[in-house]
């Protein structure tokens, strides 16, 4: 070889294939504080992110004074962005229903008014058809002898909630686990849920 040939090989730049970018999904839930929603979510295998929101409202780019304090008509959301080879929609539903309490009406535990209500909103009607079906089944299983007001909406806008409370379980561990512990969540899943109580 030729010292030329040899410069412009080694001076050449070597093209690598890129892997296969993940192809993924959203869903959409509120399941009443969105730091234990969040924090529930991205400890499930194949949930990429989840981020902590609002959705549901009539009021553009809330703040969250105005939800917390029920003015808005938003509840508290959180956006999971998952990959469907490795979690389905269908087993994120059964994700969701073991981490709420769905017998009560705006209302997720310690947290009361509109704004803690819970919720799915289908990003699109296969997830609506999947939604309404887990619902109906929870529905007929006779687990619960009232009604599940969990309601079950096509997905509108969603806004990202303010930095500080993403990934607050994380950043605040000690505060977000006095929250948790004094709010009741977990002591209320088990009693719902048994074993199977998302934590």
């Amino acid at each position: 070889m030729n010292n030329i040939l040899r410069v412009l090989l080694i001076a050449a730049p070597m093209t690598v294939a890129a892997a296969d970018p993940v192809k993924t999904e959203t869903a959409l839930f509120a399941g009443g504080c969105f730091w234990c929603t969040e924090s529930d979510f991205e400890k499930v295998l194949g949930v990429i992110s989840a981020v902590s929101g609002y959705t549901g409202g009539r009021v553009e780019n809330p703040g969250y004074d105005a939800v917390s304090a029920g003015s808005t008509g938003h509840t508290e959301a959180v956006q999971v962005r998952f990959d469907p080879t490795i979690i389905s929609y269908e087993k994120l539903l059964g994700v969701f229903w073991k981490s709420i309490d769905p017998t009560v009406k705006d209302q997720q535990f310690c947290d009361s008014g509109s704004q803690y209500r819970s919720g799915i909103y289908p990003m699109n009607p296969e997830q609506l058809k999947l939604a309404e079906a887990s619902k109906a089944a929870l529905e007929k299983s006779g687990r619960f002898q009232g009604p599940i007001y969990t309601e079950i909406k096509l997905a509108s806008a969603f806004y990202a909630a303010e930095d500080y409370h993403q990934d607050y379980y994380k950043k605040n561990p000690l505060r977000y686990n006095w929250y948790r512990t004094g709010c009741g969540r977990d002591r209320r899943l088990e009693q719902l849920w048994g074993e199977q109580a998302g934590h």
